[in-house]
């Protein structure tokens, strides 16, 4: 008689039904849960074993059988990860979108909304990271338009304030990128999209896993190392309208267990308006070593630094005067950026993923120029300008442990993470220096300074959420977040009074420190029906939560003024709908959505002492916002039977109809009104056409009316900081061939030469109306080897 236990070779852990064939022997024996098996009966003698068990190699093997009962082990050769990566590349399709699957690595993404860029199946202009031609695909974006090089994205959605994506948790690889994710979570550094291999975007459910955003989850995951070759190189030049140049390079290869992907970018432009220059440099690297076949490391190192002149706001009498118009040529910005990552990833068997990252930023940005409150002032260099400077020296560590498991004959994936975040910025505002130059010196920093802060927060964070498959068709996903968070101003505002001359009368500083230490818990929970694999209907309901910015409540604004008493911002979110595909023609998704908004932190107009027109930031109440948001994308030609796959045609729509109000407000003259940055229509559609190796897009846009502060005032004034939006439409065409290692891009933003602008700054880089970029011609030479 023979007893064998057969175990995975990596973890040690018995494998159940697996099958063994003696041969010679027409019956098949299969190991229990304990991965045991017996051959009764057994001649003794060598004997030829072979086993066969699905994610594992087949072994055969001559076993000795000697008189009584022999007991052996046998071991089998795990080949999950193999067939993990042909199934992630099925799911790719040539959709310009696509959705998370509900478990990714480390990360639980079922019952979610979510959307899957692509930039491969787009044809746009890459080349600018033109956003409007990227995210044309997500439904409901609101999309900032000022900045024509694609220097900084600003996005928002459902009513969050798009400033530099700042509603968003942002990430690259998997890490933080933005300045400071509490005290500043503003994102000055932006990837090139020609360095991208997906977009992820995971609406306000992300909370749970990601951070307590309202927005959610903004992931950018960057090319991975080719695997086939130990040597290639991609290089892409552009060069476009109003002295647009564009050079990316990069290059990559797979030498035994060492991997690597490293790019270099260098961007140039005079923009469509005068004093509109920027020179930019972006250089990232990645290195991989696979330890074991089941456990490997990599570093990532990227760095972004660029100098923009910034040609400052209009007024709305400005704008309909001449759009290209610009009154200042002294505002100069400064980013300086640097992200390191380390991170270790270990399959711990074939049901159990590991990973760590440890991850920090480095980073500078300096604002300096002329703005007062009247933009129609006329600059002149003997005037002092503005300078602020900020400092950001942040690192964080975040684990996550995922395993998939069985309760009785029910399937079930838990996961684990926890989270710890050291972020520290130091900013100051004082006097800058006369000239034209970008001269970011202070000038007597110990006297002429209107604040010095010093802003160090930590964060502490535990999270878990559980998928339970409660049939092979419905899951539901519970989970839970706890947020420690504490976070420190220490420093002083300064206040300088002059005289009518501009003489300075007296200088005064006062010291300031605050503490505020809290911790709170978070839920959510979501529901997935799938009756097939090409149609789900899914739900969900989470909290959120955002902390309040320390580092915005002493910047000096000639037109703003800050509540001290700010409170944070707290709300849920939920969706609810349906999304699928049929057969590689049709790809959709339909939901409902609504954020209920607490505390929300805006901006009122108020007058002042001295009946001066001024906006007030604060805690504005609560507010509502619920809509629908729709997108799908059809294959025309696919359906016409016998048609050749030489040629495409596919037809794309996302529509967003969204309704707003805050529904309670102490603030007089708020509460009914419509919420800022919510257009009650966003549209976005467009065709793709190919003929074999030769592709051409065109896009349509266009969003509604929206108000840019809580009065839902109309007109800007002279400062043009609040007012309306008004409703624009936008075309786009791109086109692209491809010939072995050559390609080609054309394209023509903004069709039909509109004038328009989708933003009114507060601040730098206005203060008001920044006019978005008039018709603009591109052209893109590839090639790879």
């Amino acid at each position: 008689m023979l007893i064998g236990t057969v175990r995975e070779k990596t973890s040690n852990a018995p494998v159940e039904g697996c099958s063994v064939y003696l041969k010679g022997s027409r019956n098949i024996f299969t190991t229990d849960s304990a991965g045991r098996f017996s051959i009764p009966n057994l001649k003794t003698g060598t004997h030829q074993l072979q086993f066969f068990s699905l994610n594992h190699r087949s072994f055969k093997t001559e076993v000795t059988v000697e008189a009584g009962t022999t007991n052996l082990e046998f071991t089998l050769e795990s080949i999950e990860k193999t067939l993990n990566e042909v199934t992630v590349t099925a799911q790719q399709g040539s959709f310009g979108l696509t959705r998370l699957r509900e478990v990714e690595g480390t990360a639980i993404f079922a019952a979610k909304k979510s959307e899957v860029i692509l930039p491969e199946n787009l044809v746009a202009n890459l080349a600018t990271n033109n956003a409007r031609q990227v995210y044309s695909r997500v439904a409901g974006l609101n999309i900032w338009e000022n900045d024509g090089g694609g220097l900084q994205l600003s996005i928002g959605g459902r009513g969050l304030d798009p400033n530099r994506t700042s509603n968003f948790n942002v990430r690259q690889n998997g890490y933080d990128i933005s300045a400071d994710a509490l005290g500043y979570p503003e994102s000055y550094y932006t990837p090139p999209t020609e360095a991208l291999k997906r977009i992820k975007i995971v609406r306000g459910a992300a909370s749970l896993q990601y951070g307590t955003q309202f927005g959610g989850l903004l992931n950018f995951e960057m090319r991975q190392p080719v695997t086939d070759r130990t040597f290639e190189v991609t290089s892409r030049q552009t060069v476009g309208s109003f002295g647009f140049f564009n050079s990316f390079n990069s290059v990559s290869g797979t030498a035994k267990k060492l991997s690597y992907y490293a790019f270099f970018q260098y961007k140039k432009a005079d923009g469509w308006r005068p004093n509109s220059h920027f020179d930019s440099k972006t250089a990232y690297a990645d290195i991989h070593y696979q330890l074991t076949d089941d456990a490997k490391i990599g570093l990532e190192v990227t760095h972004m630094d660029y100098l923009a002149q910034q040609p400052g706001g209009l007024s709305d009498e400005m704008f309909v005067a001449n759009p290209r118009q610009s009154n200042r040529e002294r505002n100069w910005f400064k980013v300086d950026w640097n992200l390191f990552n380390a991170h270790y990833d270990w399959k711990v068997n074939h049901r159990s993923d590991f990973n760590f990252i440890a991850f920090g930023v480095v980073a500078s940005r300096y604002s300096l120029g002329f703005r007062p409150n009247r933009v129609a002032t006329v600059d002149n260099e003997t005037f002092e300008r503005d300078l602020i400077a900020g400092d950001f020296r942040n690192y964080g560590f975040e684990a996550r442990f995922l395993n998939r498991y069985k309760l009785g004959k029910k399937d079930g994936v838990f996961l684990v993470g926890t989270r710890y975040y050291h972020g520290f910025n130091h900013s100051q505002q004082g006097v800058g220096a006369t000239g034209k130059d970008p001269d970011f010196t202070f000038v007597e920093p110990d006297k002429l300074t209107s604040s010095d802060y010093r802003f160090p927060n930590r964060n502490v964070s535990l999270f878990t959420e559980n998928v339970f498959f409660l049939s092979s068709k419905l899951s539901v996903t519970p989970g839970i977040r706890y947020e420690h968070i504490r976070t420190t101003a220490d420093g002083f505002y300064g206040n300088i009074v002059r005289d009518l001359a501009g003489n300075i009368i007296t200088i005064t500083q006062t010291p300031e420190k605050r503490v505020n230490p809290r911790g709170f818990l978070i839920a959510g929970i979501g529901v997935s029906y799938k009756p097939s694999s090409q149609f789900e209907a899914y739900g969900n309901i989470s909290q959120n939560y955002r902390s309040i910015t320390f580092s915005d409540m002493r910047i000096s604004n000639p037109s703003a003024v800050i509540d001290p008493n700010l409170q944070d911002e707290r709300g849920f979110s939920a969706d609810a709908g349906v999304r699928g595909e049929k057969n590689g023609v049709l790809s959709y998704d339909l939901n409902l959505f609504a954020l209920n908004y607490g505390n929300r932190i805006g901006e009122v107009q108020f007058y002042d002492a001295s009946d001066r027109v001024l906006r007030k930031r604060t805690n504005i109440g609560r507010a509502l916002i619920v809509g629908l948001e729709s997108y799908g994308e059809v294959e025309l030609l696919r359906l016409l039977p016998g048609q050749s796959d030489r040629w495409g045609w596919s037809v794309f729509g996302n529509l967003a109809l969204t309704r707003s109000s805050y529904v309670k407000s102490q603030i007089p003259g708020v509460q009914g009104n419509e919420v800022e940055f919510v257009p009650a229509v966003n549209l976005k559609s467009g065709m793709r056409w190919g003929y074999r190796n030769l592709k051409a897009s065109f896009q349509f846009t266009y969003l509604s009316d929206q108000y840019s502060d809580a009065t839902n005032a109309v007109d800007g004034g002279f400062s043009a900081v609040i007012g309306r939006i008004p409703s624009y439409h936008i075309m786009d065409f791109s086109l692209s061939w491809t010939y072995r290692w050559l390609k080609l891009e054309g394209s023509v933003n903004n069709l039909t030469n509109e004038f328009y602008y989708t933003r009114r700054a507060t601040g730098y880089p206005g203060p008001g109306i920044l006019p978005s970029d008039g018709r603009a011609f591109f052209l893109t030479v590839g090639v790879k080897w």
